[in-house]
């Protein structure tokens, strides 16, 4: 299978548009397709509208944005293209019509995986050609900011394909989550769709209003689910014995006639209370404005789940520990070319590391950044410093680290919200135990001064827990930084 570089999208609605929002804001060029011209404005709103929140999730070096290319002709698509992504409306004999012939025009080795959120991939690639390249990867809206998508091959998908299409979804930030066997709905929707269910039915009987069940998930169970699913916290009900205890104490009640598996009739007075309740909760607000509120939200919970590697944080902090690396083995061409440079007396100037935005949670009572967030974006740059010199996970976990010792810090313009901002680095001095290092922040818009740091830090050894010499490599990669810069 291939290395992914441009990824195909058949179909550009809400989760088409999702895809390459996402693909897109990690270096993937994509060709999307779709029979309506009309979606092309459509599909560059929809990613424009993302780019905020995006910009947002991480501070982790990214590669540069891939393009966006749009076509009326799925074949052209198909044949120009290393990952296909199917978007297309959920109607099976459609679909199987759509693989069917794309699968005449793409290469063998490209994967074609459908968003479906319920059909099932052997149904799918009954008259594909090459059907074990076929798969079921089921994303969820929106498809930039949720992480989870499910894989399911069917009876002619081969392991390889599987493989694959896991390697491309990490690539990209998400968590491919292997279902077992293909069965309808797959996982997450049957489980969605017993609620629904139970909603549809309290709303019917006049029990509660749509707002009170969502009340009723997002101030208490809701707040659950991001960190811990249902049965790790029904694990930690039963106290010390855990889930067996639970079971047995509350096992009884699954007996009771709380739940109707089967949903009411969609009768026009249940529609019209489900419009009525969900138009009531929007309170005015537009579709755009309430996406944006939900994606400014999902990444806060993202942020905070990453610091405890827990969920959705955990797959953030893996792409970051990723996009990390990646930035550091980009650089180290440019490092080998500064060295020769800076030894032919040349001078490049000052590493441009971090590219960031100020967030709305940063800004204070007076309007703008926060002084500690100034220390934050300094040692966000430093850490992209370390890692362009070889001081890396890796070496941190050979029980070696760079430790503060101080910080000189001068503020001299303000940085207001989604303002955009830049991080020059230089190393002014290196010896075999000290790293003095200077960052100077820039407004973009203007180039304007916001801020300057200059900060001392020491090489320890974490075993020894004292100062130590620095390895020998890094040291070197340290002082041609420092002669290029300078």
């Amino acid at each position: 299978m291939r290395q992914v570089r441009t990824l195909g999208l058949l179909g550009t609605g809400v989760i088409g548009g999702g895809w390459a929002a996402r693909a897109l804001h990690f270096g993937i060029d994509v060709v999307a397709a779709d029979l309506k011209p009309q979606m092309e404005e459509w599909l560059r709103g929809a990613v424009a509208n993302a780019e905020g929140a995006l910009a947002r999730l991480t501070f982790a070096p990214l590669p540069a944005k891939g393009r966006l290319t749009f076509t009326t002709d799925m074949h052209a698509m198909a044949r120009q293209v290393d990952f296909i992504q199917e978007n297309i409306p959920e109607q099976l004999e459609l679909k199987q019509r759509v693989l069917a012939e794309i699968s005449r025009h793409a290469p063998p080795d490209v994967v074609i995986a459908s968003s479906t959120s319920g059909l099932m991939p052997s149904d799918l690639q009954r008259d594909m050609v090459a059907p074990e390249r076929l798969l079921v990867a089921h994303p969820f809206n929106p498809v930039y900011l949720l992480p989870l998508v499910e894989l399911v091959g069917g009876r002619a998908t081969s392991e390889a394909a599987l493989e694959a299409a896991a390697h491309f979804y990490r690539y990209i930030g998400m968590h491919p989550l292997r279902v077992r066997r293909e069965v309808p709905g797959h996982l997450t929707d049957r489980l969605q769709e017993a609620i629904w269910r139970e909603i549809l039915h309290l709303v019917n009987d006049g029990v509660a209003t749509t707002g009170e069940l969502d009340e009723s998930i997002i101030y208490g169970p809701g707040l659950r689910w991001a960190g811990m699913g249902t049965n790790l916290i029904y694990h930690l009900a039963g106290g010390e014995p855990g889930m067996r205890h639970m079971l047995r104490q509350f096992g009884p009640c699954l007996k009771w006639p709380w739940t109707k598996l089967e949903a009411p009739e969609l009768t026009e007075e249940l529609i019209d209370r489900m419009v009525e309740g969900t138009q009531s909760q929007a309170a005015g607000r537009s579709i755009r404005e309430l996406e944006r509120l939900r994606d400014n939200y999902l990444v806060a919970i993202q942020q905070v789940l990453r610091e405890y590697d827990l969920g959705a944080g955990a797959t953030l902090r893996a792409l970051e520990e990723r996009l990390y690396e990646d930035a550091a083995a980009r650089a180290r061409p440019h490092l080998a070319a500064a060295s020769v440079s800076a030894a032919a007396g040349n001078r490049s100037g000052p590493l441009r590391l971090l590219e960031t935005c100020v967030r709305p949670e940063w800004i204070d009572y007076n309007g703008h950044m926060t002084d500690w967030r100034y220390l934050q974006l300094f040692g966000d740059a430093t850490d992209a410093l370390f890692r362009y010199a070889g001081i890396d996970e890796a070496y941190r976990r050979s029980g070696r680290a760079m430790y503060t010792l101080e910080t000189h810090l001068t503020h001299k313009a303000e940085a207001h919200s989604q303002e955009r901002l830049y991080v020059l680095s230089r190393v002014l001095e290196v010896d075999e135990k000290r790293v003095r290092v200077q960052h100077t922040l820039q407004r973009a818009r203007d180039e304007v001064l916001v801020a300057s740091a200059e900060v001392l830090y020491l090489h320890v050894s974490t075993q020894e827990g004292k100062v130590a010499r620095m390895d020998a490599e890094v040291r070197g990669h340290l002082v041609a930084i420092q002669a290029a810069t300078n």
